[in-house]
């Protein structure tokens, strides 16, 4: 990583060499123009020159059909160092991880445990895991953890790749842990530390992993190949290496990394490409997929937890899980005002974390630009997957205009034409 230096990767004159499509249906099918699409895909090449990005995939669903399945890109050896010559070039299939975005799925997990009356949202954490009750921690509940009210946003010791391939070692050191604020008090985002306790959680309720417990309950009936915590050996050649990107990442990124993850831009690159992070289960961070497959299960919340015939989770339980807990606020973690549900981030009006108008929006941002999210109001569902961790870079203003894009060539829907269970419009004062 140069300090003085954009730390931008080689981009291809002919970006038609590097571009790869696969099962897009025509606009109209999804209501839409070619024009319109065409306007999106502008603005997913411009953000591709900036440089910050070895690896860009999106996949775009309206009213259900897939009218953008696209990557452009190399999914190994190009990075600001250079481009190797034996540079693999991406595809729409790559397995990309998904950092923190993972923590939606993981919070879909506990909400379809509270559907079956497994376990109950308001109970204390304690309950289930009774070592996780000392130090002040014994009145926090499953509710404060989903709505990063819990207390314990970071993990009190030193973070290194060893640390966090040891599951053991770190749910140890959160059971131990004193909660630096009580529980329900104060909101900052819980970067990884979450993740794990409810993980375990359903661990000891279901006598499964939760690996194992989202094969069967999500991966498998939704035909998925590669959705789940860590990476199958089988995809391990393919998958896409992540990369430091950006500005002067050890003189103002790394401090602010530190503060919310643990650790620096450095060490996240490297335990993501690390096949050790590939066998563990990390909940808050280390599920791999395509950028369709993660377009699926958003696709399948937006449709009310159905899909193709399957009723994965009921439609009451996606309602609730997408209520806010909160009006706008400021995140002690991230700095930065937020508004989340139980698990999902929200989107904002009259600009949120999805783009302008926003405000139906759910879903989640993984390290660092990776945008997963469906919107009920323009009945799309998108998941914009990237492999350069570029936090502060040249890339920003062209990830500001391809959101803008995405929200403003996908019109809203009349309110009486959209799917029965987004019908009536949240407010951002609804609260759960």
């Amino acid at each position: 990583m140069k300090i003085l230096s954009t730390n931008t990767c080689y981009v291809p004159n002919d970006l038609n060499h590097v571009i790869r499509t696969k099962n897009e249906v025509a606009a109209d099918l999804g209501s839409m123009t070619e024009r319109q699409i065409q306007n999106i895909w502008n603005s997913v090449e411009n953000l591709y020159k900036t440089g910050n990005y070895p690896l860009v995939t999106l996949c775009l669903r309206r009213k259900g059909q897939i009218v953008l399945n696209r990557s452009i890109g190399y999914a190994q050896g190009n990075s600001p160092n250079g481009l190797a010559s034996d540079a693999k070039i991406g595809t729409p299939d790559t397995p990309v991880c998904l950092f923190s975005a993972s923590k939606m799925i993981t919070a879909m997990l506990i909400h379809m445990l509270d559907e079956r009356g497994d376990l109950n949202l308001l109970d204390p954490i304690s309950y289930y895991i009774p070592e996780y009750g000392v130090n002040g921690k014994r009145r926090a509940t499953i509710f404060h953890l989903l709505s990063h009210r819990g207390g314990i946003p970071r993990i009190e010791s030193e973070v290194t790749p060893e640390l966090l391939f040891d599951q053991e070692k770190i749910l140890k050191l959160l059971y131990a842990a004193k909660p630096v604020s009580p529980s329900g008090n104060h909101l900052a985002y819980h970067a990884v530390t979450a993740g794990y306790i409810l993980g375990e959680i359903v661990q000891r309720v279901t006598g499964q992993s939760v690996q194992a417990f989202l094969h069967e309950q999500i991966e498998k009936p939704m035909g998925l190949d590669y959705f789940n915590y860590g990476l199958k050996p089988e995809y391990r050649a393919d998958v896409a290496l992540n990369y430091a990107t950006g500005l002067h990442p050890r003189l103002g990124t790394d401090h602010y990394l530190n503060h919310v993850l643990g650790g620096g831009l450095q060490l996240a690159v490297d335990v993501t490409n690390d096949s050790r992070f590939m066998d563990s289960i990390c909940p808050a961070g280390n599920i791999y997929t395509s950028a369709e497959q993660a377009g699926r299960f958003f696709e399948m919340l937006l449709s009310g937890g159905e899909y193709q015939g399957k009723q994965i989770m009921s439609a009451q339980t996606v309602f609730r899980s997408t209520l806010p807990t909160s009006g706008i606020s400021l995140d002690r973690t991230l700095l930065a005002p937020m508004r989340y549900a139980l698990g999902p981030m929200l989107g904002s009006n009259p600009v949120g974390l999805f783009g302008p108008m926003t405000g139906q929006a759910f879903g989640h941002i993984g390290f660092s630009n990776i945008l997963c999210w469906a919107d009920p109001e323009r009945d799309i569902s998108v998941s914009l997957l990237n492999t350069g961790k570029s936090v502060v870079g040249t890339h920003l203003p062209a990830l500001a205009k391809t959101l803008y894009q995405i929200s403003t060539n996908c019109p809203k829907i009349p309110k009486n034409q959209r799917r029965s269970l987004f019908a009536t419009d949240r407010t951002e004062t609804d609260l759960v």
